[in-house]
């Protein structure tokens, strides 16, 4: 209905985003340079970086400024070789206690952490929430995964290394249930 006045147009969804697209890309970049994460930006908007942790020592992430959300990616594990059951019990558990982002399982059986901001939550702060989130998620969580996950593979290692005096070093963490008869406790 006209008003006899100049004619009024809604914006596009398209134009009302760009400057909250804008502002988010500049905030992740900020807040990636003032936690010195050396991140990778393949095109405008997308961000992708490794989180560095104790247990899984490198978290690789992905940050992608859409239209009104910020997502976050990032790989945990790949698909378990058994006990897939356990596994997937013990992470649905698990998003019951996570701050922005919750464990997913691709077309591949590979394990995620994701989660969406909306743009206007876009804040240093809030960065470095979700990104602290994502590592330490992924970093106490990751042992858990591979006992459940990856136990005989495990056990096969840790036999072979013992049989030839080889370094145990990087199986320490589950020097406790190996050196015992039996599985990994659940």
């Amino acid at each position: 209905m006209s008003d006899g006045g100049a004619a009024s147009h809604p914006r596009s969804s398209e134009s009302a985003a760009a400057p909250d697209k804008a502002r988010a890309a500049e905030t992740i970049r900020a807040a990636l340079a003032e936690a010195e994460i050396d991140a990778a930006e393949p095109q405008a908007g997308v961000f992708t970086f490794d989180l560095p942790g104790e247990r899984k020592l490198s978290t690789p992430c992905q940050l992608v400024v859409g239209d009104h959300a910020l997502a976050v990616h990032a790989f945990v594990c790949r698909n378990p070789d058994e006990n897939h059951q356990a596994v997937y019990r013990w992470l649905l558990g698990r998003n019951l206690k996570l701050f922005g982002v919750s464990f997913g399982v691709d077309h591949n059986g590979d394990i995620f952490l994701d989660g969406r901001l909306p743009l206007s939550t876009v804040t240093l702060d809030e960065i470095d929430r979700l990104l602290g989130s994502v590592l330490a998620s992924a970093d106490e969580s990751f042992n858990t995964i591979l006992e459940l996950g990856f136990a005989s593979s495990i056990r096969r290692e840790w036999e072979w290394r013992v049989s030839r005096g080889e370094s145990t070093r990087n199986l320490e963490a589950f020097r406790g249930w190996l050196e015992r008869d039996g599985d990994p406790p659940t």
